[in-house]
């Protein structure tokens, strides 16, 4: 799984960090280009996931969430979901791009899909 997490950190412009967390917000595995705390990026992200999920799927009936940005004056996160219960992050700084993300992303994500 690290090798997968490498290389999308490695494809898409911009990233500094790749993670699989739970929706529990337990980091699983993950890589950093930059000196930072996987676990707290996971736990926060695994919050936003499900608050996100519940307002798709139970409130909104718009069904499950297929991916999620977020974009802050420093940071971007991409998420995308990989199992029910899993999910692929990737943290990016201000020149990021969100097509390479979203392509890159969504690709790892199913390959991903078969080691869990």
């Amino acid at each position: 799984m690290l090798s997968h997490l490498t290389q999308l950190v490695a494809d898409v412009d911009g990233a500094w960090a790749a993670a699989i967390g739970g929706l529990d917000g337990l980091l699983v595995e993950g890589h950093a280009a930059a000196n930072t705390d996987l676990n707290l990026l996971v736990a926060e992200h695994a919050g936003l996931m499900r608050a996100s999920g519940a307002a798709y799927g139970d409130t909104l009936n718009g069904g499950n969430v297929r991916e999620l940005y977020l974009r802050g004056e420093r940071l971007s996160v991409y998420l995308h979901p990989i199992t029910s219960a899993f999910f692929l992050l990737l943290a990016m700084d201000a020149r990021s791009n969100l097509g390479q993300a979203r392509l890159y992303g969504r690709a790892a994500a199913h390959r991903l899909e078969a080691l869990l």
